[in-house]
């Protein structure tokens, strides 16, 4: 009796899913379309989160914002699963921004965030911010 066998090789993006990639997964699924694979995005109404994102844990409000942000608050993502991709954008694209004692978002601060997303309010509550950050990186 001849007997045959059956090779499976995994995509790249699947092996890495498998690996523990699931946040990076979320990652290119949800978020990368806009702010490309390496977080580069692409001016003003797609900020870059490459060496930037973390900046906003510096300053009061910021760790909020980045929670209800339109993309963020809405994606299709459980609680738990938009938690650990927050965790994994701060650690992957700024870590050399976050703060001493960073506590990594947690899913029930995720489900809370979720009750009050930003609406047309967003850029200005950015640009709060951001100068917020400026002012604290000028000390």
């Amino acid at each position: 009796m001849a007997m045959s066998v059956c090779i499976v090789t995994l995509s790249p993006v699947y092996a890495d899913a498998e690996a523990g990639g699931r946040e990076r997964m979320n990652w290119m699924l949800q978020c990368q379309g806009c702010h490309r694979h390496d977080g580069a995005g692409t001016g003003d109404e797609v900020p870059k989160l490459s060496g930037n994102v973390a900046r906003f844990l510096l300053v009061p409000g910021g760790r909020e914002f980045l929670m209800r942000v339109p993309g963020v608050s809405t994606a299709p993502l459980g609680d738990a699963d938009l938690a650990s991709l927050l965790n994994w954008m701060l650690t992957n694209f700024d870590p050399q921004h976050l703060p001493d004692g960073y506590q990594p978002y947690s899913e029930d601060e995720i489900r809370e965030a979720r009750k009050a997303p930003y609406g047309a309010e967003v850029l200005v509550e950015r640009r709060k911010l951001m100068t917020a950050i400026e002012e604290l990186e000028r000390r």
